[in-house]
């Protein structure tokens, strides 16, 4: 197998197959591209045409006695010529062009006959039987359909294999254990081979998908496959319902080639977005799970709408209090808790209990916990009624809220109940245990009722899309005691497991999982593959991508994974190709180069818009010191580019493109910076306003050749007011002294690289570049695509930490319409799709006087 890869930026895209190439072709030279994903066992993906040759020096045709031979009659040639053209192609100019046309330095191996049966050590294979096959030296079988027969020209005796993979030999490797060892997934992997490799007949049985293996139903049989293994993206698809006639160089399952051209036939069904909204939308409940201040699920909401999905976060998630206040406030429509995701699971599971002990799910058995737990509540009564006169009774006028957790801090976790109690005010509201309201049998059915007609916590069933990004501390550089060996007993990566659990027992359509490069980084992408595993075991149809968030309209690079999860009764949603001219910054793995969502060198046929600059982004804020203290203030100025009018739109222009709506009319909000110290201030004003400028401008810094910093000795080292040194020690020891971002002014012509979570500029760029402070919190929430109407909630700090582990908003929005697609059964079957022209500012544009106006 090759060991050739495919170089992707984020503005090309391979040429569209040749049509006259064969789809086996296509489909080997895609498995070519990507030879570090092994197929069925061990490292060397299958045994290969070339390896069994040199096992087998001449095979034999004899009737009687040889141990591979075919079996009468073979296939009329006039069939066989229809059926496998390129087998058939003797003249020398046929084969040199069918060589360019597959891009692949081997030759197609030419037939004399194709056959239907051959007989192989005395066992008798059929034409698209499935097989076990056998390699020297390989000391385990590998499994394959047999999908054609032929006899070369030569006389040597061939089958072509369409391979199966093992679980462990699939992407997910040592997360196998996730996944029944009955289960292989059948690929679009195919080669040709030496008739006498095959050693065994197998019972491979297909069913559906939707099979529920764990109530023993599935056929008596070897193995059992449900889904296709395509290598781009790591993707596991469902079976296709029907196929066209396997065997032939024009059958086909689902193709893994990346066909942009057919993408766009499926978006144009729709036209473009204004007509896609004029659709009717169905309300689709999302989740959002590790939240943050709600950038995720802003965006996909956003991207829904747009394709014509009325997507709502019902629910969010999150431990941070401010982030839930923000959340809040700009989503008034959700149910925000802030609390801990495990805490969540627990609470969703004692409230479907609680559900059905109020009979409003119903329930097999009895809810024998609650029954016990009222049961003694007349009796009760009757003591309370026996107590001294001088003694209070409390009683309960009302339940208020739910919680599972350790509310009263006694180191006691459980089920509370928020209770109101009568003749007593909101301030003397008071957490109880719930076995300590076993009095209140009628107040709990009425808050249980009520919370399951408002959907206050999420059922099984009730949830159409979970979305979040589980903190996976323990694969940070910045860790020192990372666990490489088993990142998952790592108590900082124990959230991915419970988001694994929360999607299990919620069940949802959809699963959007986001997380930083490094968890297909780290430990041989051990948490990637495990969090693969876990939506396989699950029945999940799954793929991944890494998307790069300036390649959809912003001035930073930003790469990030997404994990798509879909049911099998629903479609796949595909990942949206760049809009932006971007380059990929960051190294990809080797064996994950194919799961870039880019186009790939060489396309011209794609056109992409420039890539956008800080200047693009915040040129028409207002300027501000450092020591600005205003949360809300005027804009002063209009809108300078499509990216300033888009940003500064309203919420209800956002969600609705058809309104014509007046310039926004809220203030700006968050424009203000974290305040520098006077040290820090000082040194800052210090520095050139100019580009590339930073403390190597300051003096006493002198530039070696190498272009590490080094002290000048013909300089006297200049102090601060305060007596602290103006090039503070840390800034020339950064980074071995190569480092050139303490003090960094940004400039108004780049790209900024990441949006951090902290504001102090010791050790990043991150100061204005003309004025003498760092990035304000608006500034760094335009870089990550937050509206201008998108208030922020807490101390300075914890704003930009809000704003910094947020997902790149229009990165959302753009995945948002691809989700929106998928619900609508309009996603293409390939894993990429293009989004609609001048996504998204295809969003009605105020007219050139009213977007003059000052808002």
């Amino acid at each position: 197998m090759s060991s050739r890869r495919r170089s992707k930026s984020l503005s090309l895209i391979s040429p569209k197959p040749d049509p006259e190439a064969s789809s086996s072709s296509k489909k080997k030279l895609k498995t070519e591209l990507n030879a570090d994903l092994t197929p069925i066992s061990r490292s060397s993906p299958k045994p290969s045409a070339a390896k069994t040759r040199k096992v087998k020096a001449e095979l034999s045709v004899e009737e009687d006695d040889a141990p591979a031979r075919f079996l009468q009659p073979h296939f009329p040639d006039s069939d066989a010529r229809v059926r496998w053209p390129l087998r058939y192609a003797r003249k020398k100019k046929n084969v040199v062009e069918e060589k360019k046309s597959r891009d692949d330095s081997e030759e197609v191996i030419q037939a004399l006959h194709h056959y239907s049966q051959a007989k192989v050590d005395n066992i008798t294979y059929n034409l698209l039987d499935d097989a076990h096959v056998k390699a020297e030296g390989e000391e385990d079988d590998y499994i394959c359909k047999i999908i054609e027969m032929f006899e070369a020209v030569d006389g040597q005796l061939y089958f072509t294999a369409q391979w199966y993979y093992r679980a462990k030999d699939t992407v997910v490797k040592d997360h196998a254990h996730l996944i029944n060892d009955k289960r292989v997934f059948f690929s679009e992997v195919r080669d040709d081979n030496p008739l006498d490799c095959l050693v065994k007949k197998l019972n491979i049985a297909r069913i559906p998908l939707t099979m529920d293996e764990k109530k023993n139903c599935l056929p008596s049989c070897d193995f059992y496959c449900d889904m296709l293994y395509l290598l781009p993206y790591s993707s596991f698809v469902k079976l296709p319902t029907s196929e066209k006639k396997v065997g032939s160089e024009t059958s086909s399952t689902i193709s893994s080639d990346v066909d942009t051209n057919e993408a766009c036939e499926v978006n144009s069904q729709i036209g473009d977005v204004t007509q896609a909204q004029q659709c009717c939308k169905p309300d689709v409940a999302l989740l959002d799970l590790y939240s943050g201040c709600g950038a995720m699920s802003t965006g996909l909401c956003l991207g829904g709408n747009l394709s014509g999905v009325n997507l709502v976060t019902k629910w969010a998630v999150d431990l941070n209090q401010y982030a839930c206040e923000s959340l809040r406030f700009n989503h008034p429509e959700t149910q925000v808790r802030n609390e801990m995701a495990e805490d969540f699971l627990s609470l969703v599971k004692e409230w479907e209990v609680l559900c059905k002990y109020c009979s409003l799910v119903k329930s097999k058995e009895p809810q024998q916990k609650y029954i016990d737990l009222f049961a003694d509540e007349d009796e009760e009564e009757n003591e309370d009624e026996k107590t001294e006169e001088d003694e209070e009774v409390f009683e309960v006028e009302k339940i208020l809220a739910i919680c599972y957790g350790d509310p009263n801090e006694t180191k006691k976790r459980g089920l509370f109940l928020k209770v109101r109690w009568k003749g007593y005010g909101s301030d003397e509201d008071t957490w109880e245990p719930i076995d300590g309201l076993s009095n209140c049998k009628e107040k709990l059915k009425d808050f249980v009722t009520s919370g399951y007609k408002s959907k206050i916590l999420p059922l099984p069933g009730d949830v159409d899309v979970i979305c979040g990004g589980p903190p996976c501390q323990g694969i940070s550089g910045f860790n020192r005691f990372r666990n490489k060996e088993n990142p998952l007993e790592d108590e900082k990566n124990k959230q991915l497991v419970v988001y694994m659990d929360l999607v299990e027992y919620l069940r949802p359509k959809y699963v959007l999982m986001e997380n930083v490069v490094d968890i297909v980084k780290f430990a041989n992408g051990f948490l990637g593959r495990y969090a693969l595993g876990r939506l396989i075991s699950m029945n999940y149809q799954v793929r991944m991508g890494m998307m790069a968030a300036g390649a959809y309209g912003l001035p930073q690079f930003r790469m990030r994974m997404f994990m798509w999860g879909a049911q099998p009764t629903e479609k796949l949603p595909q990942y949206p190709l760049p809009t932006h001219d971007v380059v990929v910054r960051g190294v990809i793995p080797t064996e994950f180069e194919m799961n870039v969502v880019a186009y790939e060198e060489g396309h011209k046929d794609v056109h992409l818009e420039k890539k956008l600059l800080l200047e693009d982004a915040i040129s028409d804020l207002p300027a501000v010191e450092n020591d600005e203290r205003r949360d809300e203030m005027p804009y002063h100025e209009p809108p300078k580019t499509e990216f300033q009018h888009l940003i500064r739109s309203p919420r209800e222009e956002m969600f609705d493109t058809s309104t014509m709506s007046k310039p926004a009319t809220h203030p700006l909000y968050d424009h203000r910076p974290l305040e520098l110290n006077t040290d820090d201030y000082q040194r800052v004003c210090q520095i050139p306003k100019r580009k590339g400028a930073n403390f190597r401008d300051l003096s006493g810094v002198r530039v070696r050749p190498d272009k590490r910093v080094e002290w000048d000795p013909d300089v006297k080292r200049v102090y601060l007011e305060s007596g602290k040194p103006l090039v503070p020690d840390y800034a020339m020891s950064f980074v071995n002294g190569s480092s050139s971002k303490p003090f960094a002014r940004l400039w108004w012509d780049e790209t900024v690289p990441t949006v951090v979570t902290r504001a102090e500029p010791h050790n990043q760029a991150i100061t204005h570049p003309e004025q003498d402070r760092v990035m304000t919190i608006r500034e760094n929430a335009r870089l990550q695509g937050f509206p201008d109407y998108y208030k922020l909630f807490g101390p300075v700090k914890e704003r930009y930490i809000q704003v910094g582990n947020a997902v790149a908003v229009p990165v959302a929005r753009a995945l948002g319409y691809s989700l929106g697609m998928a619900f609508q059964g309009l996603a293409g079957d390939t894993p990429v799709c293009s989004l609609p022209k001048r996504f998204p500012n295809i969003l009605k544009r105020r007219s050139s006087k009213s977007s003059e106006e000052v808002a």
